[in-house]
């Protein structure tokens, strides 16, 4: 067996049909026509990176650096492909896959949080480990974990709407799922960017919060300290209702005794005016 006697950290040619794929390989997306042009490039320059393996019994090696790399060199119709045998166990292997694809720039948000996950709940990585490792901060990934709270249809509306990690922290601040959902619908529907996004969120939030605080029994007493807290909140309901579509509008004007505010809300296009 040649391959066995050159194993030692040096590159050597192993058939492509005996490497098997990382099971904790964390990417989950791969883009086509990203592969058919590294595939060119491999069949234009060769493989310029081997692959990195481990030998996983018999004559099978798995696989644990350069996914795409293997599957370029299967569309280009290569029999082998370079590759570094690392000497290490399933756990080892599983940590280098993961971080070798997490320290990607083009990992898909929700793959990134996963593998995170999986590096801290399956093979032991402490949270600072993992910041260590990745150079991010604990904090970043802490961030990064509580996006895993967010429900699998969520996580797919927000990766086919094209949104941002930003915009997936903002709506965990909704705690209903329902709201929250229905939330989602609609920043993608307008294309909130994310400053839009957090505003929306905190509207719904305060609205939210003034329908559900309990009513106190008997006579009602209101003490006020400064009358723009009123009109602060008459200001974010007519902005809530602006992004929702519906054109609101508010005409104030103050006199030397009172201040007059009058909302105007549209009726629906099917309904009869009243004069």
């Amino acid at each position: 067996m040649l391959i066995l006697s050159q194993e030692k950290r040096r590159v050597v040619e192993i058939p492509i049909d005996r490497i098997v794929p990382n099971p904790a390989q964390p990417r989950r997306i791969f883009s086509q026509t990203e592969l058919d042009s590294l595939s060119d490039s491999i069949k234009e320059s060769g493989l310029l990176q081997p692959l990195t393996v481990r030998r996983a019994g018999g004559n099978r090696y798995e696989l644990i650096a350069g996914e795409r790399r293997l599957r370029a060199c299967r569309i280009a119709g290569f029999k082998t492909v370079s590759c570094i045998v690392n000497d290490c166990d399933e756990r080892q292997s599983a940590i280098y896959a993961m971080l070798e694809n997490l320290q990607r720039q083009d990992l898909q948000l929700f793959e990134e949080a996963e593998g995170i996950a999986r590096l801290i709940t399956e093979w032991g990585v402490t949270q600072e480990e993992a910041a260590l490792r990745l150079g991010k901060s604990q904090s970043a990934i802490a961030n990064k974990l509580r996006l895993l709270k967010l429900t699998g249809q969520d996580r797919k509306k927000i990766t086919e709407g094209g949104l941002t990690e930003r915009h997936a922290r903002a709506l965990l601040r909704i705690p209903n799922q329902e709201m929250r959902s229905k939330a989602l619908d609609t920043i993608i529907e307008n294309g909130y960017n994310v400053q839009r996004t957090d505003a929306y969120i905190e509207q719904l939030l305060t609205l939210k919060e003034a329908q559900t605080k309990p009513e106190r029994k008997g006579k009602h007493i209101f003490v006020v300290k400064d009358i723009r807290v009123f009109m602060n909140t008459i200001n974010r309901a007519i902005e809530t209702m602006k992004l929702s579509g519906i054109h609101a509008v508010t005409h104030k004007c103050e006199t030397q005794d009172y201040i007059e505010c009058i909302v105007r809300i549209p009726k629906p296009k099917t309904s009869t005016a009243v004069s």
